[in-house]
């Protein structure tokens, strides 16, 4: 009702076993948008989202009943999460997580800096990890501010793409420390730019956005480059 839609590469998205997916962020609409990519090939996403959504009455019980995982930031449960990530990958389960932790800042939409509880979950798990990257999204509901406005009036264009599994062997046999985990964090964004730019037909800008900071930054080579 909402959106035309774009689907692409939905081979890449394993039919069974642990899978992790690591996506863009760009609205509160866009885990509907890649919800619905995953469950039309072949996989029912656990997202880890933010334990603020548990709390909204509807939104709260539908998150209860489709079996995610809240992630209860800046308090000693944030952890948690990932030992519930952890437990559904042991059963065979596809988890959904945003490597940029929230809602992409950049003022164009693209991904900005990440968080290290992607990498960190790949890591410990050995699951495949598979890339997905959307566009659109943010022009149904809004960006980082719900705009119900949006809602109203034609549909908007949405797409989704998956990507093959990222090769994580460059980084296996060294030591796990901060510093390796961005290593993994920064692969996994890099990736998923591209994907992005692919999508929307347009070059990444120069650095990556960092919220902190309230601008892009210059990235720093990864060893493996």
């Amino acid at each position: 009702m909402v959106a035309r839609r774009r689907w692409v590469g939905m081979e890449n998205v394993p039919k069974e076993g642990p899978v992790i997916v690591v996506a863009n962020h760009i609205s509160n609409f866009d885990p509907i948008v890649m919800g619905e990519f995953l469950i039309w090939s072949g996989r029912w996403p656990r997202f880890l989202g933010k334990a603020d959504i548990w709390k909204v009455p509807v939104l709260g019980w539908i998150a209860r009943q489709a079996d995610q995982i809240p992630v209860h930031r800046g308090t000693t449960r944030a952890a948690d999460s990932l030992v519930h990530a952890h437990e559904a990958l042991k059963r065979g389960k596809l988890v959904a997580i945003y490597p940029e932790g929230t809602i992409t800042g950049d003022p164009d939409v693209w991904p900005m800096s990440g968080r290290r509880g992607a990498a960190r979950l790949a890591l410990d798990s050995g699951a495949p990890v598979i890339p997905v990257a959307q566009t659109g999204a943010h022009l149904i509901l809004g960006q980082k501010s719900l705009e119900f406005r949006k809602l109203f009036g034609r549909r908007r264009d949405v797409a989704v793409m998956a990507g093959p599994p990222i090769d994580l062997t460059p980084f296996q046999g060294r030591p796990r420390n901060p510093a390796l985990l961005d290593e993994v964090t920064d692969l996994f964004l890099d990736v998923i730019t591209g994907m992005v730019a692919e999508l929307r037909g347009e070059q990444p800008p120069e650095g990556r956005y960092d919220i902190r900071k309230g601008m892009r930054v210059p990235r720093e080579p990864r060893a493996d480059q």
